[in-house]
């Protein structure tokens, strides 16, 4: 008999064993952890610039000094629920404490030092002064707004952080701590009524999943933390999924109200924004630009037709990543010709999160050799790029014990 005759393979086993593959890497890895990480550097560098740029002018813009006043605040927030800090106290100097904790979480969820407790701390931070101040921002800010709360569900630290080089070499004693002065706060706010409602739940709840994963990962570190490593990994596949859908539906969205638009239609859209004095940081450069009638045409009808387009460039990885390529030029051109740097900074963050990750791999390890070059001292770039990658066959074998 020969030994080399295959027995064929029914179509609905072979799709079933597909889909069993396809449900084992998504519940054994966490997907993107370049995008991710770059998606957090990106958003956090850019708030935190913000923060320090508007330093001087902070009470006028989220405090007692704005033109929002307090009561109208207020009013809004008891009929939108949202979440703020800044509405627990007048007090001046409580706006100084929460505007310096949301720049100094910001500066260490950009260097990844605890991310998972700086990702709540940085969430808490943007929701509280942008929801104190609702007409002080722009596109920018409700992008900002938006990825800050997606960064929660994310394990943004895998790579590119001062997490992933502390790894598992030395027991964290910092983190539980963090989480208990955190939880202390709120329990101390849940007795006094400052918070109630959904977000009461949603900060309990945080609270409890980082106490189960600490206690599983001391305690009980075989199956009850793969279990958890598998949640884990479905809510940051899921999180990394909507920080993609959503980036897709703002240029989509963008881009059809242009065309219904009769400046954008007849090629003129440009030419306006470049002659006012509050978009021109650099007069000569507008109106050269705006001299050629050309010129204005084109970039409106490319902006219209890059951001039109965009959603549908995903499958195929060539055109996707030409077209991502032209975006990012783009934004950097808005930040210089019209004024709007964290505008174009929050933008470029989010279009990072289709970055192929090959060239996310070799910027990282172009860093590392910079970095060891300005420190004097040899470093093993591509060792450092690829630590925290190594990791996950080990747990997607646990995985696949635990799930048999």
């Amino acid at each position: 008999m020969n030994s080399s005759v295959r027995t064929p393979v029914a179509p609905g086993a072979a799709g079933a064993r597909k889909l069993a593959r396809a449900v084992q890497r998504v519940t054994s890895t966490a997907l993107g952890p370049y995008q991710s990480a770059v998606v957090r550097i990106g958003f956090s560098l850019t708030w935190l610039l913000f923060l320090l740029c508007e330093y001087p002018h902070r009470r006028e813009l989220y405090g007692p000094d704005g033109p929002w006043s307090w009561d109208m605040a207020q009013k809004l927030i008891a009929n939108n629920h949202a979440f703020t800090a800044l509405m627990w106290s007048q007090s001046t100097v409580w706006f100084e404490v929460v505007y310096g904790l949301a720049i100094v979480s910001a500066a260490l969820l950009m260097l990844g030092w605890r991310t998972r407790t700086m990702s709540v701390l940085f969430m808490i931070g943007v929701l509280s002064l942008q929801n104190r101040s609702i007409f002080m921002g722009d596109g920018g800010d409700n992008v900002i707004h938006l990825m800050a709360i997606y960064l929660v569900l994310t394990r943004c630290g895998q790579v590119w952080s001062l997490d992933a080089r502390r790894g598992a070499r030395r027991p964290d004693r910092v983190g539980p701590v963090l989480w208990g002065a955190l939880g202390a706060c709120l329990a101390a706010l849940t007795f006094t009524g400052e918070l109630s409602g959904g977000w009461l739940l949603i900060f309990w709840g945080l609270l409890v999943v980082h106490a189960l994963w600490w206690a599983a990962g001391r305690y009980a570190p075989g199956h009850p933390r793969v279990l958890l490593d598998v949640i884990a990994n479905l809510l940051h596949n899921a999180g990394l999924f909507v920080i993609m859908a959503e980036v897709c539906l703002v240029y989509a969205t963008a881009g059809w109200y242009k065309i219904q638009g009769s400046r954008w239609q007849d090629g003129t859209a440009l030419y306006y924004p470049l002659h006012l004095d509050y978009f021109s940081p650099w007069p000569g450069l507008s109106g050269l630009l705006a001299s050629s009638g050309v010129i204005v045409m084109l970039l409106t009808y490319g902006t219209v037709a890059v951001q039109v387009a965009f959603p549908f460039t995903l499958f195929n990885r060539r055109v996707k990543n030409v077209l991502l390529a032209v975006m990012i030029a783009e934004h950097a051109a808005i930040a210089v010709l019209l004024g709007l740097p964290f505008f174009s900074l929050a933008m470029i963050a989010a279009d990072a999160v289709f970055l192929p990750t090959g060239f996310l791999r070799r910027v990282g390890r172009w860093a590392a050799r910079g970095r060891a070059r300005v420190l004097g001292r040899k470093h093993d770039a591509d060792a450092d790029a690829d630590a925290a990658p190594r990791k996950q066959p080990r747990q997607q074998e646990q995985v696949r014990t635990l799930v048999e």
